[in-house]
């Protein structure tokens, strides 16, 4: 069977909030019964009580306790002796004393130290475990790193996940390395993949459907561009993807042309996503076409869909995004020229316009 740290860790976690709270509790508390809740709760020296149950900021055994210790706190220290067995779970766990029983430890970091002793068994999720005392039974330990002092001596097996240091000749008896928990990472790296491919799907849907509609005669124009004339819209698309960085570089070398620079190329990456957008609008419109389907938000789904599934083929899927990207971006630009000769020709139209109906001169 596995360690399972994982679990004790984030319960460490979870109960930190709680340990900074008590630890907000102004003073020292002495604990004269079973049951104490404050910033620190000491068992003093010469003092004994039956069994421990603590909530507090610190505790601090220097006396006996016979029973059990169960203790959340950002730091547990057993200075004295307990007759039970101690659960913990805190900031620091340090046994500088004897617990007669088990050990259970959740913690960021817990210490067997030099002359501490654990009559029973040891359990611990933890980011450091150092043993450096004498544990009677088995220790079951999943940290970071698991240290071996020289004075350390484990009666019983030692079962660990992570590294393990120090002075291994301590153990009688086996030593076995097993998984520290479940492994998260196959789990969630997929899900995460194809939830971001989700979102990204959304974007793409979103912008698309932005520019139909904002702009839908300079969209179909686009997707006419590519339909009609792939090969130039492909070279055009070429030159702008290697001319512009290049400009944006020239540009970036002069002390005034820096803030120009920066501009642009946040400008040059947003032209980027909307010329993949209008790259895959505008392939699916023309394959939808021979098909004898002439519509602009089915294209658009087909496309944006299509891509976001062939993009991750590995080879396949860069090649079609760079030919998209291509084609995208090279009919963009051909518009955005076009929609300015069209601009300028009207202006022209009209100054002409006006010149000829206007007074004459003296």
């Amino acid at each position: 069977m596995g360690i399972d740290n994982t679990p004790l860790r984030t319960g460490v976690l979870l109960l930190a909030l709680a340990v900074v709270l008590c630890g907000a509790l102004p003073g020292t508390v002495a604990a004269q019964s079973e049951s104490q809740t404050g910033g620190t709760v000491i068992v003093e020296d010469g003092e004994t009580v039956d069994e421990l149950e603590t909530f507090a900021g610190a505790v601090i055994v220097e006396g006996t306790v016979t029973g059990d210790v169960s203790a959340v706190a950002g730091d547990v220290r057993i200075e004295g002796d307990v007759g039970g067995d101690l659960e913990a779970a805190g900031g620091s766990v340090t046994i500088d004393g004897n617990v007669d029983g088990d050990v259970d430890a959740a913690a960021g970091g817990l210490r067997v130290s030099e002359g501490g002793t654990v009559g029973g068994d040891v359990s611990a999720g933890a980011g450091t475990v150092v043993i450096d005392g004498s544990v009677d039974g088995n220790v079951a330990a999943g940290a970071e790193t698991i240290r071996l002092g020289d004075d350390a001596a484990i009666a019983g097996d030692l079962r660990y996940g992570g590294e393990l240091v120090g002075n291994t000749d301590a153990v009688a008896g086996e030593i076995a390395q097993e998984s520290t928990g479940w492994e998260f990472e196959p789990i969630l790296e997929p899900i995460a993949t194809w939830l971001f491919a989700l979102y990204t799907l959304g974007l793409n849907l979103l912008l698309g459907a932005a520019l139909l509609l904002v702009f839908p005669r300079f969209s179909s124009g686009v997707a006419g561009r590519i339909g009609t004339d792939p090969v130039r819209t492909g070279l055009v698309g070429l030159g702008v993807l290697v001319g512009v960085p290049i400009l944006l570089v020239a540009l970036a070398i002069t002390i005034v042309g820096i803030p120009v620079s920066v501009f642009g190329g946040f400008a040059f990456a947003l032209a980027i996503w909307i010329a993949v957008v209008y790259g895959r609008y505008a392939v699916a419109a023309w394959l939808l076409s021979l098909v004898d389907v002439h519509n602009r938000w089915v294209a658009l789904l087909v496309g944006v869909v299509a891509g976001a599934l062939v993009s991750p083929i590995p080879y396949l899927g860069g090649l079609v995004d760079l030919f998209v990207l291509l084609l995208g971006l090279g009919a963009l630009a051909r518009g955005i020229v076009a929609h300015r000769r069209a601009v300028r020709q009207r202006e022209s139209r009209s100054q002409e316009g006006v010149g000829a109906d206007g007074p004459a001169a003296d």
